[in-house]
């Protein structure tokens, strides 16, 4: 391995992992708080959504415009569900699905080209509104602080990427890459 070209190993398979755990959690601990408070299947809807959202967010890295449109698609599509269900089913989105579709806006933005990251941009700030048309709720507060953090970390994330790229890493010695003299 060269150290110059920098590890073998993405860093962002380590990210993934650790999202893939806190994202099922977030599913289970939902699913069960659902169980436990709406009753009857109610909760079988919004895990279904939580599970196939996290899904096509920890499958991002090759179809970044691909997914975050897949996301805001299904996302979108459960709010609409949840809110012509009225009370029969729980406000979507849940955190689970709120924090995965953050996280494919964020990704989208900050790896595609600046057209189509303002289309998804523009897409998860609609997305977002959707939540707050049923009403002031937690559930579309958390939502809207996820989708904040990913509108805000994709830019910055996109300019120290470009930055990094614009900047020459010099060579790093190790015990597996001595200095050559």
């Amino acid at each position: 391995m060269n150290t110059a070209e920098g590890p073998t190993r993405p860093p962002g398979r380590m990210f993934d992992v650790g999202l893939a755990v806190v994202l099922a959690l977030g599913i289970v601990f939902t699913a069960f708080m659902f169980m436990t408070s709406w009753g009857g299947t109610a909760w079988l809807f919004g895990t279904a959504v939580s599970v196939v959202v996290s899904a096509v967010a920890l499958f991002r890295a090759r179809f970044k415009a691909l997914t975050a449109i897949a996301g805001l698609v299904l996302t979108a599509g459960a709010v609409t569900v949840s809110r012509i269900a009225g009370d029969d089913l729980p406000q979507e989105p849940a955190p689970a699905t709120a924090l995965a579709l953050s996280v494919l806006v964020g990704s989208a933005i900050r790896t595609l080209p600046a057209g189509g990251a303002a289309a998804i941009a523009v897409g998860g700030v609609a997305v977002t509104v959707a939540f707050w048309l049923e009403g002031l709720s937690g559930v579309a507060s958390a939502a809207t602080l996820a989708m904040t953090a990913a509108l805000v970390l994709g830019p910055v994330l996109r300019l120290l990427d470009r930055r990094a790229l614009a900047t020459p890493r010099e060579p790093q010695e190790s015990w597996a890459h001595p200095p050559h003299s």
